[in-house]
């Protein structure tokens, strides 16, 4: 790991997972479980392949993430969230209400949105259910 810039645990913090990379990778896995580098690759933000490369094994180094071989095909690897990982679900839940309240999102997004405003700790117990379950 890199020297920390400072002890702040907010500066510590996103030199871990505070990119806009790193988020949306976090992103989607909270929302598919697990994904290979090539779901990665296939997300609409079209990240370039070293850009990922490089972000997974941030992650990987510092414990948001793990890997394990794919069940169907020795080639590919499985990536998914670790507990520290899924600690981050209030995080990613109140970016999402901010950019609730101050940008245009899509209607399917929307939908998301409306569940989490009906009950933001009984979505994020749920979330964490779903990605602690096995797979």
């Amino acid at each position: 790991m890199s020297k920390k810039r400072s002890d702040c645990p907010i500066s510590c913090s996103l030199e871990m997972w505070g990119d806009k990379w790193s988020l949306l990778i976090i992103r989607d896995l909270m929302i598919k479980k697990e994904c290979t580098y090539g779901d990665f690759l296939k997300a609409d933000e079209k990240i370039a392949t070293n850009i990922l490369a490089s972000r997974l094994q941030n992650l990987l180094d510092n414990g948001i993430i793990d890997k394990r071989d794919h069940p169907d095909n020795k080639l590919k690897i499985l990536y998914h969230l670790t507990e520290k990982g899924i600690d981050l679900i209030p995080i990613i839940v109140e970016i999402n209400l901010w950019g609730d309240k101050y940008l245009t999102i899509p209607d399917d997004r929307k939908k998301l949105l409306d569940d989490i405003k009906k009950g933001k700790e009984d979505f994020i117990k749920r979330a964490k259910v779903y990605l602690l379950s096995p797979q």
